[in-house]
């Protein structure tokens, strides 16, 4: 049996697998608040505790880079290594990957109900599929085909230089330069960089804040799904939030077509993470749509890029799951 999961900065995910059942059908699985253990090794060692059951491997997509065998997650003090994790929980091989090459590896298990698409386009047998995943941070992975199957390869290009398409945009830049020694896409198209542009846009005056969402902001341990319901809220709009979702959308729409030139992703791209599914509307529109596209002479070779969002909120444990299981 296998011991997978799928170890974020906010919370992990940790399930068990076996070959005959596959990796869509979890034997016993459980999440835990990441913030709350000091290491991986105590979070796997309360799991087993609690289930009948005795993995013999393990697979963990981790939020971060892995290097040689270890890892550090991104947005947590966390160190993992594969050769101490097996001589600590007594499993043998584990494997660390990056949580987006997870991804990856689920995206090719998903079902036509776990995805959402935005853009149909007509994918290219064999073209190179990329994954954009804003949740707490921002995620990036790409699957290349090798003539027989593809295969999943790691990104962190959710920390390449933030570069702005708009006066709008080079104002947020200009902010946020001179409170970040470095200002990538995450400090402004993840969970942790929508604070950041609602922050420019109340600095500058755009719209006033209402003294209910202020109240809410303050008494918020985090203040992006307030932003974020304040947004989509029909019935007291808040004109300072929506612009905040309207920039974030704009942004995301840039970045994901930034990646599907990189990748030559004619295959389609993916948006994962926990924040896409959360604003379907607001992917909806034709702002998305417009910012991915706006590539100039390749405009054209992007609108017949296939885009879809992810629903599947655990698809990173099935990803890891098909690459323990070697699916």
């Amino acid at each position: 049996m296998l011991l997978a999961g799928d170890i974020g900065g906010t919370k992990t995910k940790l399930a068990i697998f076996s070959p005959e059942a596959g990796p869509q059908v979890p034997l016993a699985e459980a999440a835990f608040l990441s913030t709350h253990y000091p290491s991986l090794e105590a979070i796997v060692r309360e799991f087993l505790a609690e289930v009948d059951l005795k993995p013999e491997r393990a697979s963990f997509g981790v939020a971060g880079p892995v290097v040689a065998g270890q890892a550090t997650i991104t947005n947590l003090p966390w160190v993992m290594n594969e050769t101490q994790l097996e001589a600590t929980l007594g499993l043998s091989p584990v494997h660390l990957l990056n949580d987006l090459s997870a991804i990856a590896h689920g995206v090719l298990w998903l079902e036509s109900d776990q995805i959402h698409t935005l853009n149909q386009g007509l994918a290219v047998p064999g073209g190179a599929i990329a994954v954009i995943a804003p949740g707490t941070g921002l995620g990036e992975a790409f699957l290349t085909w090798d003539g027989s199957r593809y295969l999943a390869h790691a990104s962190e290009g959710g920390h390449t230089d933030f570069a702005p398409t708009n006066s709008f945009e080079v104002g947020l830049l200009r902010y946020l330069q001179k409170r970040f020694e470095h200002v990538s896409y995450e400090r402004v198209c993840s969970g942790r960089g929508i604070p950041n542009i609602y922050a420019y846009l109340k600095e500058i005056g755009y719209a006033e804040e209402p003294g209910w969402l202020a109240e809410q902001l303050a008494g918020a341990e985090d203040p992006t799904p307030v932003i974020v319901s304040a947004a989509l809220d029909d019935e007291r709009p808040c004109q300072l939030a929506i612009a905040t979702l309207d920039a974030f959308v704009s942004i995301l729409g840039t970045e994901a077509g930034n990646m599907a030139l990189k990748v030559l992703a004619t295959g389609g791209v993916y948006l994962g993470g926990g924040i896409p599914p959360r604003i379907l509307t607001a992917l909806e529109s034709e702002r998305f749509m417009q910012a991915f596209q706006r590539k100039g002479r390749l405009s054209n070779l992007l609108s017949r890029v296939p885009v879809r969002v992810i629903l599947n909120p655990e698809v990173a444990l099935l990803g890891a799951a098909c690459f323990g299981l070697g699916v």
